[in-house]
């Protein structure tokens, strides 16, 4: 009989153009492709059944996730190689006789079958897309996780968001400096001031919350849909001293009221509004400041041509997340009568954080899996890896974009230039 490996690189001929990009060990010990390419193990023919029953990323990722499939090595540089390999080769479709060639091959190969059973942690969400409920459910599946695995993956000061990393090459300098160093650049950005309103919307752990009340003396009212989150805060401020100055509150952006705030951010939360919610979302954002306010949005984009997300996040990390090129957003806001007046992209700087936490979930592993279970954590294994390269290969961008509500006259109390913003001597 045929090696195992062998059948599936026919198999894969029919389908791929060019040689294998990848080499393959199948589940009989056979190898077969390139020796310099990484090695791609599949440890039964549930792996084959899966891809057959769920063509592209999807099948993949499942395979992946369920350990039908492995990489043997860095996971992230298994995805570039493979990646790189298959867009440098122009695309033809199989023909019919070379898809019932495949088929063929895989059914000899044991593939044929019933769908193999998905693995746990996908979003299943109900209701109208972007509602209140909805948009709960969404939130929870991703950031009701645990508050200890978040604790787990991120730095001390609970920034689940892409640092700024001012000394990269400095080994002293760790994400915690990188973290401490964005929550200070958006504070000077927003210009905050002793006794000034701050309206955190989206608030995560607190970090921008705490780090803001802590050591700029502002009172702020932080928002989150997430349960867990709103009571992690909530006791994370007394425990640092700075409940007299925050309130956070359980509620959808929609549900915010009261206006008059001096500065508002939402740092990486714009992504989960939607395309068609956003410009309420921006008009929101207007009317809760008083006029020469200013607003940070942190925001993720993706490229002019890229799709953004993916079939993998949008099932298992993020659901009914959406991105834009940046200059939509931009367009947005104004739309709403905000000024822009600067944008900062932080591409890089993203990459270089979610390799840090890379780092950080290997060098915990045993942990996770205590915690989540091994499932769970090769979803955040393999999520981690392909937005690492996202970002590396700029198919995903994030921006900073600082607005202000300007007055009637139009005058914004904007500084003639942002040195100061990164002054090193402003810095805490």
């Amino acid at each position: 009989m045929r090696p195992a490996a062998d059948r599936l690189a026919e198999l894969l001929g029919h389908l791929l153009p060019g040689p294998l990009p990848v080499r393959v060990r199948a589940w009989d010990g056979s190898r077969a492709g390139p020796a310099d390419a990484p090695l791609v193990m599949l440890r039964s023919p549930d792996a084959l059944r899966r891809l057959l029953w769920q063509p592209g990323e999807l099948g993949l990722a499942e395979a992946y996730v369920t350990g039908d499939l492995d990489i043997d090595g860095d996971l992230a540089d298994a995805l570039s190689h493979a990646g790189r390999a298959i867009r440098d080769r122009p695309w033809v479709r199989p023909r019919p006789a070379a898809l019932a060639a495949a088929a063929a091959l895989a059914v000899r190969l044991g593939a044929a079958g019933p769908p193999p059973r998905r693995p746990d942690g996908r979003a299943r969400l109900t209701g109208t897309l972007h509602s209140a409920s909805r948009d709960r459910a969404a939130i929870s599946h991703h950031y009701d996780l645990s508050n200890d695995f978040y604790a787990l993956l991120l730095d001390e000061s609970m920034a689940y968001s892409c640092a700024y990393w001012t000394r990269p090459d400095d080994p002293a300098y760790t994400l915690a400096d990188a973290q401490r160093d964005k929550l200070e650049l958006i504070c000077r950005k927003l210009g905050l001031r002793a006794g000034d309103r701050l309206l955190d919307v989206g608030c995560g752990w607190g970090s921008l919350t705490v780090h803001a009340a802590r050591e700029h003396k502002v009172r702020v009212t932080a928002v989150t849909l997430s349960r867990a989150q709103r009571d992690f805060v909530a006791e994370r401020a007394v425990r640092e001293g700075v409940d007299d100055l925050v309130d956070v509150r359980l509620r959808h952006w929609r549900h915010i009221d009261g206006g008059g705030y001096d500065a508002a951010a939402a740092v990486e939360m714009g992504e989960h509004v939607g395309d068609a919610e956003y410009p309420a979302f921006a008009a929101k954002l207007h009317d809760a400041l008083r006029p020469e306010g200013r607003l940070l949005i942190q925001q993720m984009s993706r490229g002019a041509h890229a799709p953004g997300g993916g079939a993998f996040i949008e099932s298992y990390i993020a659901p009914d997340m959406h991105m834009r090129p940046l200059g939509r957003t931009v367009d947005l806001l104004e739309s709403a009568g905000l000024e822009v007046r600067s944008t900062e992209s932080l591409r890089e700087h993203y990459a270089t954080t979610i390799d840090a936490w890379r780092a950080t979930l290997e060098s915990r592993w045993n942990d996770v899996e205590d915690l989540v279970g091994e499932t769970t954590g090769r979803v955040w294994r393999l999520y981690l890896a392909g937005a690492s390269l996202a970002f590396a290969e700029r198919r995903m961008g994030v921006d900073q974009i600082l607005a202000v509500r300007p007055t009637r006259e139009g005058t914004s109390a904007m500084p003639p230039t942002p040195a100061a913003w990164y002054s090193p001597a402003s810095r805490s």
